[in-house]
Parts: C-alpha cells; sequence; structure tokens
C-alpha cells in the first residue's frame, strides 16, 4: 500500500498541468468564437443598415412621386383603364386617354 502513494502522488502531480493546460485552450476557444459571432453580427448589422437605406430612398421617390404628382398620376391611371377597356371591347379610338408624360421632373 505504501508503495501506491508515490504513483498515485506523481499521476496527480502530472494531471493538475494538464487540466490547467486543456482549461488554458477552452477559454482560448471561447474567445475565438465570441470573436467570430460578434463579427457576423457585425456584418449583418452592415448589410440590414445598408438595405433599409435603399428601402428608404425608394420609399422617398414614391412619396415625392405620390406628393409632386399625386393627381396627374392618378389621372393618367384612369385614362389608362378607360383605353384599355375600349380596346377590349373592340372599338379603336385614336387619341383617346391622357398620355403618359414619362420625363422626370428636377428635383426643386
Amino acid at each position: 500500500m505504501g508503495e501506491l502513494i508515490p504513483i498515485v502522488a506523481i499521476i496527480f502531480g502530472c494531471f493538475i498541468p494538464i487540466t490547467a493546460i486543456a482549461l488554458k485552450h477552452r477559454e482560448k476557444v471561447a474567445a475565438m468564437r465570441a470573436d467570430a459571432t460578434a463579427a457576423q453580427t457585425a456584418e449583418k448589422a452592415a448589410q440590414y443598415a445598408s438595405q433599409v437605406q435603399r428601402l428608404e430612398d425608394r420609399v422617398q421617390v414614391l412619396e415625392r412621386i405620390v406628393t409632386d404628382r399625386g393627381y396627374d398620376v392618378a389621372t393618367q391611371i384612369e385614362a389608362l383603364r378607360d383605353t384599355r377597356s375600349i380596346e377590349e371591347a373592340g372599338v379603336e379610338e385614336q387619341g383617346s386617354g391622357v398620355p403618359l408624360d414619362v420625363t422626370s421632373r428636377e428635383k426643386a
């Protein structure tokens, strides 16, 4: 029994440094995963911000179209509907409807 005490002491003496090395390695791996997750989150946030900016730009254009030419657009849409219903009835009428103004206005 007395012979086992030195053997157990040697085993535990080796076990403690190995455990310390393993714990340091786990900490490094956890830190690397946290950094990678933070980088991915930042990248996704940048993508979302870019997409939001594009959508806001599109909404601004639509708002400008509606507010600058709101009545004209409604009139032109109705004229197109009238033209389509006449064509569907088989009657061709020249000059019916309101022509669309496809030129863009300059920003005020």
